[in-house]
């Protein structure tokens, strides 16, 4: 709950604000964070906690442009193979011990080769960094890598303390080590993360908050419930619905902006025993769901018009988007002459797995009824987030309505998941012909050439079907009117430099 001032203290708070004196946060998540290692870790809500607690050597600004957080400036040889980068001199890790270009060099082999690393993937055109005095470093690519500074601006570019990380393995996450303005204080699961102000953070002076505590509640109704109370301080993700009764409300604040990322279905085809089943197997029966499903309609229903549809991992204001294939109607009939010439003329089963929210139960009770009209019998099993994303990764589903928060590179919203060895492509896609777009357009820097690669890629993937592409969101903060500062981003993100409660 945030502090509650009296009249007599304002005045005094407000002076202390110019030296960074605030008050606690108290941020209501959808989710429950994943393990709290970068190199680990999928979830959003935890990307959100890596905000306040681990920087990286490059952020993005509202206009998607890089900008300097550890690294300070940059810059590639002539052939592109060499990245050059300048280090802050005044960062210490949380554990007080030095940010430096040993440390990058750390981080960078411990993305590529730890075991269980999420990131190799997203970095594998890296053959490795090295030391050219204390506060620079080189990283050489095998190749020109068009997406390497969109990734060094994620998890993949994040800094943690290598001394910590060798110390604890890959228990890391359970008391993780960073640079963010906020050090780790603890962690209860599927309650709280605690965080406090790290006095040694290197751009102290934006930060006006003592602590952060950020709660999984995944009822969007419940976190509502709780900031209008006064329990929560912010919340995440307030649903579309919420939207115009929250604006309404003289006591909150509402922010929003158009998100890069997508939800979709994303099928099982080729990992373990549950994509052997008639959906994981037969395409048509991807393409007859895929027709089944009004996209127009779900999006009015269960977002009052708010969200985007969508049938591409891109949405429909990038310049990555593919023109040729815009959001289909909805075609029960041919859907149906699908499962005919699928041999499924009497029907067929599909269990679909979703995050134990209200939002996305009502997506798939939407799309279960649509698609029973066309002889589709889709049962849906509920789930808390983080473990239906261990769920995925073990091949333990067939469907699965999961989504993507985006990327500012088109790379990050497809490479991972529909690339034989993305790091995150747990329905198991794996094509000859998709892999070689998708490495290529990591290799120029041509738009156009990129495009081109993605739309031929795009071609495939229409008629397979792996993703059943659903909409693309919006991100909606609701916040307690007194809380300023605060600068909404299209990825998702919530920075704190700057946010505090302002003097009553």
């Amino acid at each position: 709950m945030k502090l509650k001032q009296t009249a007599a203290l304002s005045a005094l708070l407000a002076a202390m604000a110019g030296a960074g004196h605030a008050q606690e946060l108290r941020i209501g998540l959808q989710d429950d964070a994943d393990a709290l290692d970068p190199d680990q870790s999928r979830t959003f809500v935890g990307r959100i906690v890596y905000t306040a607690l681990c920087d990286k050597l490059i952020d993005i600004t509202p206009d998607l442009e890089f900008i300097p957080q550890l690294a300070t400036d940059w810059s590639w040889n002539d052939d592109e193979t060499e990245l050059t980068m300048q280090l802050r001199e005044d960062v210490v890790f949380h554990d007080g011990t030095p940010f430096d270009a040993e440390a990058v060099v750390y981080n960078i082999d411990r993305s590529l080769n730890l075991p269980e690393s999420r990131r190799s993937s997203e970095i594998a055109s890296v053959e490795g960094a090295e030391v050219v005095d204390e506060h620079a470093v080189v990283i050489t690519v095998s190749q020109t890598d068009a997406t390497l500074l969109a990734q060094l601006a994620d998890r993949a570019g994040m800094m943690i303390s290598p001394a910590a990380a060798e110390e604890q393995g890959t228990d890391f996450g359970s008391n993780p080590v960073c640079s963010g303005p906020f050090s780790f204080v603890e962690r209860v699961q599927q309650d709280r993360i605690e965080l406090e102000r790290f006095d040694d953070y290197w751009n102290g002076d934006d930060i006006h908050l003592d602590t952060v505590v950020f709660l999984p509640i995944p009822d969007t109704s419940v976190r509502l419930a709780n900031l209008r109370s006064g329990d929560l301080d912010m919340i995440e993700r307030l649903a579309a619905t919420d939207f115009q009764t929250a604006s309404n409300d003289d006591a909150l604040r509402v922010e929003d902006v158009v998100a890069l990322g997508y939800q979709g279905i994303t099928m099982n085809v080729g990992n373990g025993e549950r994509a052997e089943g008639p959906f994981g197997q037969e395409t048509a029966l991807r393409q007859a769901l895929h027709l089944a499903i009004d996209r127009e309609a779900l999006n009015q229903v269960a977002f009052d018009g708010a969200f985007a549809p969508g049938n591409q991992p891109f949405p429909p204001d990038s310049p990555f988007y593919d023109d040729r294939f815009p959001v289909p109607e909805r075609d029960p009939e041919r859907a149906r002459e699908l499962l005919e010439e699928a041999g499924h003329g009497d029907g067929v089963t599909l269990e679909v797995q979703m995050a134990n929210n209200p939002v996305q139960t009502q997506v798939m009770e939407i799309i279960q009824a649509m698609a029973a009209e066309v002889g589709i019998d889709v049962s849906l099993r509920a789930t808390e987030f983080a473990t239906m994303l261990d769920q995925q990764a073990a091949g333990n589903f067939e469907g699965s309505q999961v989504g993507w928060s985006g990327r500012v590179d088109p790379d990050g919203n497809i490479h991972q998941f529909l690339h034989c060895e993305g790091g995150l492509n747990d329905g198991g896609w794996c094509h000859e012909r998709t892999d070689e777009l998708l490495d290529g357009a990591r290799t120029t820097n041509d738009v156009d050439a990129r495009k081109d690669m993605y739309d031929e890629a795009r071609e495939i993937f229409d008629a397979e079907q792996p993703i059943i592409y659903l909409y693309h969101p919006s991100w909606i903060w609701a916040m307690d009117a007194a809380i300023e500062g605060f600068v909404p981003n299209p990825d998702g993100m919530i920075r704190l430099e700057g946010v505090r409660y302002a003097a009553e």
